[in-house]
């Protein structure tokens, strides 16, 4: 099984936990290149009632991008949720897209090291 997907068939009466890792290849699938690496844990609770299904899925970690002022890596903690309900075309469910989205509009807008940490090299000629 493919992460993300859920098999609805397969699911158990009630609800079903589902635990999955994202990595730096999960963003390169998107073809996002501002994230270097990560380092997500994904949980998801999936209940299916016939026709739809529920999802409760909580991302937790980090991930790596560039900083905005010296372009060294910055690691960001990531701490988001979500609840959706969904009416499955067949008999998967893929939270993929949702994963991605939530964790992208979880980061800041402007992505810098806290003051005096940023690459000293780099930041003296800003000043300039």
């Amino acid at each position: 099984m493919q992460p993300f997907v859920v098999k609805l068939t397969s699911l158990a009466p009630g609800t079903n936990r589902f635990t999955w890792h994202a990595g730096a290849e999960f963003f390169e699938a998107f073809g996002n290149v501002e994230i270097l690496d990560a380092d997500l844990e994904v949980t998801a609770r999936v209940a299916s009632h016939g026709l739809t299904a529920e999802a409760s899925c909580e991302i937790a970690g980090s991930v790596t991008v560039a900083c905005d002022r010296c372009l060294e890596d910055l690691v960001i903690e990531v701490e988001t949720s979500f609840e959706e309900q969904y009416t499955p075309e067949d008999d998967e469910l893929d939270l993929s897209q949702d994963v991605y989205d939530y964790v992208c509009t979880s980061l800041p807008l402007q992505r810098v090291h806290p003051e005096g940490e940023c690459n000293q090299e780099t930041t003296k000629y800003l000043s300039k």
